[in-house]
């Protein structure tokens, strides 16, 4: 009779607590706030590719105009924007120097990254120091030496300073990256391995590689898509139009007709530019978002 008593008071106290103090309406407000903020912050993610576009199908002289539809819907910019200039060889030269350029730094910072992580060696932990101080250098203070270098060498000009530094493990942030993801893999794998015969370059490609997957998703993801949208080092090695990333090929537009800038076409290219991107994204989305969420976690 008491428990009885004892769940009837209880319930008598429920009811008497006003409706907007509930432990359950607090949540919903909550889960409501957080939806809202969610779908404003998507709103200004989304606003300027809906912008691009609009644009992008607008006639040049609605260009300006504040009406998100067109009247009338031009496709033709697209087929204009593409052949006013020879963008099948910008996007073959932005292809070849993106597919060497992303897979030198997969490749080399894993290589780095497994050192680091897996292997014991004198002034490891001072080195990784030295690794990731070169990520508080901003890339601009590097970027005359690394031009004379580049001059001296007789790189100018060529895909050569867009595609080996790649290859040499130069971006710190890749190293810990894939290093911190390296660290969860247990040791007894390696270690039960290297009883059996194997090496450690071995180790590193038939066994640490294949369960560092969402980790070299994600490196994939930031490397292509940092070379895909690189303008500045293109413009500066880069001088004959047969060598054009399609980066520099949108510049074009600037002065297309006139001296004016053909904004329509711009936008119409530049969202052809940016689909591979996007694609490589939600292709290995699942990859990315693990990856980026378990580096550093320990199993």
């Amino acid at each position: 009779m008491g428990i009885i008593a004892d769940e009837q008071t209880r319930s008598v106290k429920a009811a008497r607590i006003p409706w907007y103090r509930s432990t359950r309406w607090r949540d919903l407000a909550l889960r409501a706030m957080a939806f809202l903020i969610l779908c404003f912050a998507a709103f200004l993610f989304i606003a300027p590719l809906a912008w691009m576009l609009s644009t992008s199908l607008k006639p040049a002289q609605q260009v300006f105009e504040r009406n998100w539809i067109p009247d009338p819907i031009v496709w033709g910019n697209f087929q204009d924007a593409l052949t006013s200039a020879p963008f099948d060889v910008y996007f073959r030269n932005t292809l070849v120097i993106t597919t060497l350029a992303t897979l030198g730094a997969v490749v080399s910072s894993s290589l780095v990254a497994y050192s680091f992580a897996r292997l014991r060696w004198p002034g490891r932990d001072a080195w990784f120091l030295i690794v990731l101080g070169t990520m508080m250098l901003p890339g601009i203070v590097t970027l005359i030496p690394q031009y004379i270098l580049f001059a001296q060498l007789g790189w100018v000009n060529t895909i050569r300073p867009l595609v080996v530094p790649s290859w040499l493990a130069t971006d710190a942030f890749y190293v810990f990256l894939l290093r911190q993801f390296f660290r969860s893999i247990p040791m007894e794998l390696s270690e039960a391995a290297k009883i059996d015969g194997a090496s450690e370059l071995r180790i590193w490609w038939q066994i640490v590689t294949p369960l560092s997957r969402p980790a070299l998703a994600a490196v994939t993801i930031f490397a292509f898509n940092g070379t895909w949208g690189d303008y500045l080092k293109p413009l500066i090695y880069l001088s004959t139009e047969d060598k054009y990333t399609l980066q520099l090929g949108l510049t074009t537009f600037q002065q297309a007709a006139g001296g004016l800038p053909r904004w329509d076409w711009m936008m119409a290219a530049s969202l052809v530019v940016m689909l591979p991107v996007v694609i490589l994204f939600f292709a290995f989305q699942k990859y990315f978002i693990e990856g980026v969420t378990m580096t550093g976690i320990k199993r």
